[in-house]
C-alpha cells in the first residue's frame, strides 16, 4: 500500500473542494450555454423590432410631410423636428423609441386622431412586447452567466492554494530522490494517482 506523501485533511479539503468546483463549472456552463441558445431567438426578435418600429416612424414622418398630420404632434412621440427615424441600432433605443411611439400614438389616437395604417400600432406594438420580454429574458441570462462566472473564478484562488499545498506536501515526501528528475518523475507519478484523468 502506498504511503500517503499529502496530509488527510488536505486531501480530504481537495476531494470537496474539486467536487464543488465541478458543480459550479457545470452551472456556469450550463448558464452560457442557455444565453447562447435564447441569443439567437432574441435576435430575431430584435430584428422584427426595428423593422416594425422604424418602419412606424417612416410612415409617421412621411404624413407629416402630407401634412396629414400635424408637425407639432411629433412632441407626443418624442421624434426629432427632423423627418429622420432615430438611431435604434442598441438595444436600448428599440426599448426606448417602441415605448415612445406607442405611447405617443395612443396619445394622438385620443386627442381624435387617425390611427396610422400600414403598419398598426397595434402590430407595432405586439413585436415590441415580444423583442423587450425577450430582451428582459435575455437581461437575466446574462445576469446569471455574469454571477455563475464570477462565482466560479471566485473559487480558483482556493483552488490555487489547494493545489501549491499538494504540491509542496508531495515534493516535500520525495525531497531525497535524486537526481532532480527522478524526484521529479515520481511527483508526477503521485499528481497522477490523487488526481486520476477522467
Amino acid at each position: 500500500m502506498r504511503e500517503l506523501a499529502i496530509s488527510l485533511n488536505v486531501l480530504s479539503e481537495a476531494r470537496s473542494f474539486l467536487a464543488k468546483f465541478e458543480v459550479a463549472q457545470l452551472y456556469y456552463t450550463r448558464c452560457y450555454e442557455i444565453q447562447s441558445k435564447a441569443s439567437r431567438k432574441h435576435q430575431a426578435n430584435v430584428k422584427m423590432a426595428r423593422l416594425y418600429i422604424s418602419h412606424f416612424i417612416q410612415v409617421f414622418n412621411l404624413s407629416v410631410l402630407r401634412e396629414e398630420i400635424k408637425e407639432n404632434q411629433k412632441e407626443l412621440y418624442q421624434l426629432p423636428d427632423a423627418n429622420i427615424v432615430p438611431d435604434l441600432t442598441s438595444e436600448s433605443a428599440l426599448v426606448e423609441w417602441g415605448a415612445n411611439i406607442i405611447k405617443g400614438e395612443q396619445l394622438r389616437i385620443t386627442q381624435g386622431g387617425i390611427p396610422i395604417y400600414n403598419p398598426t400600432i397595434a402590430r407595432v406594438k405586439v413585436h415590441y412586447d415580444i423583442f423587450f420580454e425577450s430582451h428582459e429574458r435575455q437581461k437575466n441570462y446574462q445576469v446569471q452567466t455574469n454571477r455563475s462566472l464570477d462565482e466560479l473564478a471566485a473559487m480558483r484562488e482556493r483552488a490555487d492554494e489547494l493545489i501549491l499545498d499538494i504540491w509542496n506536501q508531495v515534493e516535500a515526501r520525495f525531497q531525497d530522490v535524486t537526481p532532480n528528475e527522478a524526484r521529479l518523475d515520481k511527483c508526477r507519478d503521485y499528481a497522477g494517482v490523487l488526481l486520476p484523468c477522467r
